[in-house]
């Protein structure tokens, strides 16, 4: 089976950018687990979009258990140039989310994708944001300032967009303590434009592994409370990605070939009583959409209490979320959203 990829000079200038960046990211990550003596390189997982005809894309799952609570570096390109009932030419995009294991040491998001249309129209999207279970706050500032320096003129735009995004309505928090998010964008100087995905995601890809060094270098000896703020917080992660994050849902929306990957950012364990906790806090129909979330959550097991979420797990949640939307279409208006909403799923229609 083969992957066909797109034949449009800028969708093949993306795709060449974030393949050049999943493999920046994947060494930087792989010589952390280096340091630490454990030596376990990320694992490629392919995945095919109808078979390959219209595209696909390359997971990198970290693997060294005692660096990553979860690693998953995910290059896609999607393209229906041989599709005329489609508006939408190609999606070139690199997404990735690491949870480190040490609850000391942040996680990260990072988001690039080009979309493409057949009208000639295309735009970016840009995102990158620092998720602490327990916040150091000289890592914010070396995060923030890092973002600052490399889009100086786009920073307070994307940093407001950012902070609408990542917000949680039902526990009146943000996700992360720093976020970036440029959707939408482009400019009439499509070389600068470009420019700007790949210096804003290859500065903080070197800074976050900065970050993420030294963090596990500090706190060699976590205690067990670090890891109960850990849990605790990675619930949090799990409620906002499954019930508000648009991209994720999206994505599930469209096709049901990379589910596994598409949900590669939830945590390996959450607090299954603490989901249940912030049941009446959900406006409907979200909240039926957590309790069906909840009701294939495994029971609570270990010293922490965590339920693990493994594949078996990712695939019932990605079935009920895809079922819940398709109940409750006018539910999608309670997603995320910065200060335009992309139209993703039409575009695949």
């Amino acid at each position: 089976m083969q992957r066909i990829e797109a034949q449009s000079p800028s969708a093949q200038r993306a795709y060449e950018l974030v393949n050049a960046l999943q493999q920046q990211l994947v060494k930087r990550m792989e010589l952390i687990s280096q340091a630490a003596g454990t030596n376990s390189a990320f694992e490629p997982v392919e995945w095919f979009r109808a078979e390959g005809r219209h595209g696909g894309g390359v997971r990198y799952v970290a693997n060294d258990e005692a660096v990553f609570n979860r690693g998953s570096v995910n290059v896609s390109q999607v393209q229906y140039e041989d599709d005329d009932m489609k508006s939408l030419g190609s999606a070139t995009a690199l997404s990735s989310i690491i949870h480190p294991r040490n609850p000391l040491a942040p996680s990260v998001h990072l988001h690039v994708s080009w979309t493409e249309l057949k009208n000639g129209q295309g735009y970016w999207r840009i995102m990158a944001d620092l998720n602490p279970a327990i916040e150091s706050p000289d890592a914010t500032a070396q995060f923030r300032r890092c973002l600052e320096e490399a889009a100086p003129e786009q920073f307070a735009e994307a940093e407001a967009q950012g902070n609408r995004y990542f917000f949680i309505p039902a526990l009146d928090r943000h996700r992360g303590v720093c976020h970036f998010y440029l959707e939408n964008y482009h400019t009439a100087d499509a070389s600068a434009d470009i420019q700007l995905a790949e210096r804003v995601i290859s500065r903080i890809i070197d800074t976050y592994a900065d970050i993420l060094s030294q963090a596990i270098d500090n706190n060699p000896m976590p205690k067990q409370d670090d890891f109960k703020q850990q849990l605790a917080y990675h619930t949090l992660y799990f409620l906002q990605v499954l019930t508000l994050d648009r991209g994720t849902t999206s994505g599930l929306l469209i096709h049901d070939q990379n589910d596994i990957g598409i949900l590669g950012s939830l945590p390996a364990q959450v607090d299954k009583a603490l989901l249940e906790s912030w049941l009446p806090n959900m406006t409907e129909p979200q909240d039926e959409l957590l309790k069906r979330l909840i009701a294939y959550t495994p029971d609570a097991q270990g010293e922490l209490g965590g339920s693990k979420i493994d594949t078996t797990v990712k695939q019932s949640l990605a079935i009920e979320i895809r079922q819940h939307y398709q109940k409750h279409p006018e539910a999608l208006d309670l997603q995320a959203s910065a200060n335009t909403v992309p139209p993703t799923v039409a575009n695949h229609q």
